[in-house]
């Protein structure tokens, strides 16, 4: 294994994901202290900082196994969930589907200006030449945006899908009737193993392939604007 390659890709993802997997954690809760609940906020998590979202599994530990595992094709994270009390908001059932959406959404507006400004770097480096300093700088950015882009999109989609305790699940059980509601409600605290069974199955992806494609055209709509 080349260690060399996988070492420059690692630099490259890192900034992104953690800028990606901060703000989306924080849009959360935003939204919630906004709609009436102020559990984020007591508890210092509506910070930009990164390191009051690091879970030492979800933020550091699977990256790095999924980045070797892959020869650096491939890594995905999650920070510590912002927490929220959802007795606390406004209107619970209609404000849980606004709180959930907040994340995906958030990543949307990054995947947006990061396709914003690589269509803007890209005409200033074209009036320059691409060589030497200027070369070292705009091609690091440029590839870091490039991932960013990738990257927001996959994390939005991937937490669409509509299973609890992901953000499409909640927002399904907000949106659903109450006895359907309840039961999607109930599947929570085996979401995630769920999850992971469609994933290796290659189910998952049926699901958020279509999703992706959509917020790709949304996103790809402003880049053509600029």
């Amino acid at each position: 294994m080349d260690i060399i390659p996988i070492l420059r890709s690692l630099t490259i993802a890192v900034v992104p994901i953690i800028l990606a997997i901060t703000m989306h954690e924080v849009a959360h809760g935003w939204v919630a202290y906004k709609l009436g609940d102020p559990t984020a906020k007591s508890m210092g998590r509506l910070t930009l900082n990164p390191i009051a979202h690091i879970d030492p599994f979800g933020t550091v530990l699977l990256p790095l196994i999924l980045f070797i595992a892959t020869s650096g094709k491939f890594m995905f994270g999650s920070a510590k969930p912002v927490p929220v009390n959802f007795n606390n908001l406004r209107n619970p059932k209609r404000d849980m589907a606004l709180v959930a959406a907040a994340g995906p959404a958030a990543n949307v507006l990054i995947s947006i200006l990061s396709i914003i400004l690589l269509k803007l770097l890209g005409r200033i480096f074209a009036t320059v030449n691409m060589s030497g300093v200027v070369a070292m700088v705009a091609v690091p950015v440029i590839s870091m945006l490039q991932y960013s882009v990738a990257f927001n999109i996959f994390l939005a989609a991937f937490n669409l899908l509509p299973i609890p305790p992901l953000d499409g699940g909640r927002i399904a059980v907000s949106l659903l009737p109450y006895k359907q509601a309840h039961w999607l409600s109930r599947v929570e605290p085996y979401g995630i193993f769920i999850v992971l069974i469609l994933w290796s199955l290659g189910i998952a992806r049926y699901i958020i392939d279509p999703i992706q494609a959509f917020i790709f055209f949304i996103v790809d709509i402003f880049g053509r604007i600029f």
